[in-house]
């Protein structure tokens, strides 16, 4: 079916936008207007949802690039894509980049650490030599299920020993100066080397690998959500991808949906130098990750999807005195299976059937008797580790609205019960559930209780957690989207918030 000129069709990342209700965030080398271009009118901003409300609305007139300035790489064409291979990356060791460039063309590599320096947003560390590229094979496709597993190794990035451990993320850029990609990858801490950062930042891999439709071509792309049929209709979660692979590009600028809320929060976190080990959601479940080497293990954005190992190590790390921060919402609502790439490579694939009925002892199937994947309906509601849970989708955004301000977590923001911080409840929320078990706790406070709308106009309200264990260990339920963008991006900012976070990761580091 021949697409509308100029227009990008209907996608997955726009249909699931209200989700990030402020887009991905500033990246700092993504300043110049560059766009996401199906054709050559009506280009959109590739970070923005042009149907999800509270988004700002597009300009009349779509503003023209930059001359000379590199357009991001489409999923139809796939002028340049690629993704970091399988492995776990350290400082001394090397990530492999495999590249697809169309038509074949020279690029280059540019590396990015994701911080705050001094208000920059990342640092460039280091540029590729002029590297030959090739047209990869066509992804492989197997039922819903997209993999580029067979794409040829490209270039080998060595990491020096002196980088420090964080988010990166390498800038591909056609030699012609025309077109541009992304692909994120973390360098973890060693572990068991010298001493360990109080808090460690555990990235969603997991979530953002469930909402990635590569490719986002109209015709072969799948992600958990999303498919589409031969007409080149955008099909729902009833006829979705079960299985999605982590050997892929992500759909459009190659950057994950939601990844903006993690680096707003390590920007606000290195200006105010907390000490961040770095980690991803794929190592807590492979067991990677020593919990009990930290006073915290931070959840900075979306977070839905977790395996069973994922979440023992959280319940684990909570009991033997390691705090939990989530500073999102919906977190740990789908349960999910990783099971080995076709190449071999563990946890490569990510199996989950939602409310599907698949057959019996395939990956995505679940635990036995469930009537879904959720959670929930395997009978551990995510309540009994976060102390509240999801609730739904937020129509508009609207105020947090605080409670129990004498809490010292809310001590020096100047908030008073029911004063509100505008905007602060978006995308989606969590509550208390009165009939769902509590985790046990020494201590327990609701610290926000917020009216909103969801999305069939129903009235709803979202609630702030934060609880303590018997193992002395703390655990936040942010309770919005909106939160981590509250810290370090700008139009969202608030300093009250910024404030409150601040109080939290103190006590934390102090007494957690």
């Amino acid at each position: 079916m021949e697409k509308e000129p100029g227009r990008r069709w209907e996608s997955g990342t726009h249909a699931h936008g209200v989700s990030d209700p402020f887009g991905q965030g500033p990246l700092p080398w993504l300043r110049s207007p560059d766009q996401y271009v199906a054709g050559t009118e009506g280009a959109i901003a590739w970070y923005v949802s042009t149907d999800a409300p509270g988004q700002r609305p597009l300009p009349s007139a779509a503003p023209r690039p930059l001359v000379g300035a590199p357009r991001t790489s489409d999923d139809v064409v796939q002028q340049i894509k690629g993704f970091a291979s399988a492995g776990v990356v350290l400082p001394g060791g090397s990530v492999d980049l495999r590249v697809t460039v169309h038509p074949p063309r020279d690029f280059v590599v540019d590396v990015y650490r994701i911080g705050h320096y001094a208000g920059a947003g990342a640092q460039h560390m280091t540029a590729s030599p002029l590297i030959a590229g090739l047209q990869q094979p066509a992804p492989l496709v197997v039922g819903r299920t997209v993999s580029c597993h067979h794409w040829w190794h490209t270039w080998r990035l060595q990491i020096p020993v002196h980088w420090h451990p964080g988010a990166y993320v390498a800038v591909l850029t056609t030699a012609d100066q025309r077109h541009r990609s992304h692909i994120p990858f973390t360098v973890r801490d060693p572990v068991g080397v010298g001493p360990a950062p109080e808090l460690l930042l555990v990235l969603p891999d997991v979530t953002w690998q469930a909402y990635n439709l590569f490719p986002e071509d109209g015709h072969t792309g799948a992600s958990l959500y999303h498919a589409w049929d031969e007409q080149g209709r955008l099909l729902g979660e009833s006829e979705a991808a079960v299985t999605v692979s982590f050997d892929r590009p992500h759909a459009g600028a190659g950057l994950p949906l939601h990844v903006g809320h993690a680096y707003d929060f390590i920007r606000w976190a290195e200006r105010y130098g907390y000490d961040l080990a770095y980690a991803t959601a794929s190592d807590l479940h492979a067991g990677l990750v020593e919990p009990s080497r930290h006073r915290a293990m931070i959840f900075p954005g979306h977070d839905e999807y977790w395996s069973e190992p994922m979440r023992r190590a959280a319940e684990a790390a909570r009991d033997g005195g390691t705090s939990l921060v989530f500073l999102s919402a919906n977190t740990m609502y789908w349960r999910v299976e990783l099971t080995p790439a076709p190449s071999g490579e563990p946890n490569r694939l990510l199996n989950c059937r939602k409310r599907r009925r698949i057959e019996p002892g395939l990956p995505a199937a679940g635990p036995p008797g469930a009537a879904s994947a959720l959670w929930r309906d395997a009978g551990e509601p995510e309540q009994g580790l976060l102390g509240v849970q999801y609730a739904g989708r937020v129509a508009e955004p609207v105020p947090l609205r605080a409670g129990n301000t004498w809490h010292w977590l809310w001590a020096g923001t100047g908030l008073r019960d029911g004063d509100e911080v505008a905007n602060l409840v978006a995308g989606e929320a969590d509550r208390y559930f009165p009939k769902v078990v509590l985790p046990v706790h020494t201590e327990r406070t609701l610290l926000a209780h917020s009216p909103y709308r969801d999305e069939a106009g129903r009235a709803r309200f979202q609630e702030t957690s934060l609880y303590r264990a018997p193992s002395g260990a703390y655990v936040f339920a942010a309770g919005t989207f909106a939160w981590s963008p509250a810290l370090d991006r700008p139009g969202h900012t608030d300093e009250r918030i910024q404030r409150a976070t601040a109080n939290l990761l103190d006590q934390l580091c102090k007494d957690g």
